[in-house]
């Protein structure tokens, strides 16, 4: 016997026929790199996405074919998700920051048929498109040939219909190892993930919400905020130029109460205030971070300003939020320091997504969620990924358990908290040690700008630790000083045997501390022994 109610195909069109419905007028705010603005609507949105569904079929493409962007954030961007996927195609979202030898590799392997890309990457089109062979059209959003190609339409067109279980979005991780990969998410996946991450207990956000998501759109699936921002009708505001002085003006003109960014965004959004003797905008009332874990200094230093953290964890293959540090029953009857502990960890696994940890030199033996027992973390879930584009076999188990790559504990309640990357812990005389928790508690010194701890080859313990720490200007500290700090907080055997200061730290393409660089640049370091 069937269930007797409607049955709707979950595609992402749905979600900008809601938006220019019932929050057409809701605005979509743009700040240029040149400074000038633009602004649309969701309405306005939904029309120009409509006309680029036909101005791509006049390109011929197809159910299935690949449309990639190289661009910031910005409205036009946000049109192509909605224009793309309207159109039956698949939005390939690259991220231009990555070398060129991985730009060239990604658009070949998606197969790219059309590129809609930014004026400030003109200089990377024209150097990479004799490589790119399979990419016949190019077009660039901001010098007035977009305009002039969704222009010549007047959007009176359907969207293609078909399967929720389509695909709709290919983003590939930057990976430290090996040829990126690339991560294909359907229709009904990112319609499931639009749902959970709306949610209180998530991202938390309703028609009041003004976003600027500092998180870029070709990461990760934008965090879901092309996606969820339609389903509520929150106002967006995107900014090309992601200079701290530039998003606080923004933030202030128009008022945005809802800002979501890696680490650190916020580390250099609160140095800068801090700069001018002011906390952050007044008008922030919600914070969303993801990507590493947040500092707890951060966390104490936002929560001090009454600004509401959802501290998320997730990955390009779980589309991407899995996790969220949301607050318990009794969350406003504690103390801080439990109420910041609390945000400090990585939360609870939302509906539709399941979590374990299994031992790291035995995967098929499942550890006790006791707070203390840390393993490999594995996820699954239908936002998860089962397999990578173009991948020859399945990526996850028979039961199907993805394997994360981070190192996790989990509490008694469910709470996830992560201690480090699988391939970033410090194995020193077989025990392991938490680059992650050795870094928060550096960061937390009040003359330290940034940390990063790693593991340096070592005759006797294999692998120990060494601190590699970046000073706030005009701000002074010793490598004595920190190991101090550290030794009323973690265990005497895992203190740096060394502490370097240095001008700044590599960052990788999307803002994370790129430990793969750190470690290469210091191979050659020799520790006292």
């Amino acid at each position: 016997m069937l269930g007797a109610m409607q049955d709707w195909e979950l595609r992402a069109s749905l979600l900008i026929d809601h938006a220019a419905r019932e929050h057409g007028n809701r605005e979509i705010v743009t700040r240029w790199n040149d400074g000038s603005e633009s602004r649309t609507t969701w309405a306005g949105v939904r029309s120009d996405a409509l006309k680029m569904v036909q101005a791509l079929r006049k390109l011929g493409i197809e159910k299935g074919d690949r449309v990639a962007t190289l661009a910031m954030n910005h409205g036009p961007h946000l049109v192509s998700w909605y224009g793309a996927t309207g159109a039956g195609a698949v939005l390939h979202t690259i991220n231009p920051r990555l070398f060129d030898e991985q730009l060239i590799y990604i658009a070949n392997h998606a197969e790219d048929r059309v590129l809609l890309y930014d004026a400030a990457f003109q200089e990377t089109v024209d150097r990479l498109k004799s490589e790119w062979t399979t990419i016949e059209r190019y077009i660039c959003f901001d010098n007035g040939e977009y305009d002039a190609w969704i222009g010549a339409e007047d959007g009176d067109t359907q969207w293609v219909e078909g399967s929720e279980r389509d695909p709709c979005m290919l983003c590939y991780t930057s990976g430290t190892t090996g040829n990126p990969k690339g991560v294909l998410f359907e229709h009904r996946s990112n319609i499931l993930h639009t749902y959970a991450s709306i949610m209180p207990q998530c991202a938390d956000m309703d028609a009041r919400s003004c976003i600027l998501p500092v998180v870029p759109m070709f990461h990760a699936n934008n965090w879901s905020f092309p996606w969820s921002a339609a389903a509520v009708g929150a106002k967006l505001v995107y900014c090309s130029n992601n200079e701290p002085a530039n998003l606080c003006e923004l933030i202030e003109q128009e008022d945005v109460n809802y800002v979501a960014g890696v680490p650190t965004v916020w580390l250099s959004l609160t140095q800068h205030c801090e700069a001018k003797g002011e906390g952050l905008p007044a008008s922030i009332t919600k914070a969303v971070t993801g990507g590493a874990a947040m500092p707890r200094a951060m966390i104490e230093k936002l929560m001090k300003q009454n600004i509401r953290l959802a501290h998320a964890w997730g990955m390009t293959e779980t589309s991407p939020i899995a996790t969220s540090a949301f607050e318990p029953y009794d969350f406003d009857d504690l103390p801080f320091d439990e109420r910041v502990s609390i945000k400090a960890k990585q939360g609870k696994a939302l509906f539709g997504v399941q979590l374990r940890v299994v031992d790291l030199d035995d995967p098929k033996k499942e550890l006790p969620r006791d707070g203390e027992s840390s393993g490999a973390l594995q996820v699954r879930g239908p936002w998860v990924l089962k397999r990578y584009f173009k991948g020859d076999a399945d990526c996850v188990d028979e039961d199907q358990w993805f394997d994360t790559g981070d190192v996790a504990v989990i509490h008694p309640d469910g709470i996830l908290q992560l201690t480090d990357r699988t391939k970033d812990v410090i194995k020193s005389g077989g025990e392991w040690i938490s680059s992650v928790e050795l870094e928060n508690v550096a960061i937390s010194h009040p003359a330290v700008a940034e940390a990063a701890a790693i593991g340096i080859a070592h005759p006797k313990w294999d692998e120990r630790p060494l601190l590699v720490v970046v000073k706030k200007p005009g701000m002074d500290v010793s490598g004595d000083e920190l190991r101090e700090l550290l030794a009323a907080k973690v265990a005497k055997w895992w203190l740096p045997d060394a502490v370097e200061f240095v001008d700044e730290i590599p960052h990788t393409a999307t803002g994370k501390i790129s430990k793969k660089d750190l470690r290469e640049h210091f191979r050659d370091y020799k520790l006292a022994t």
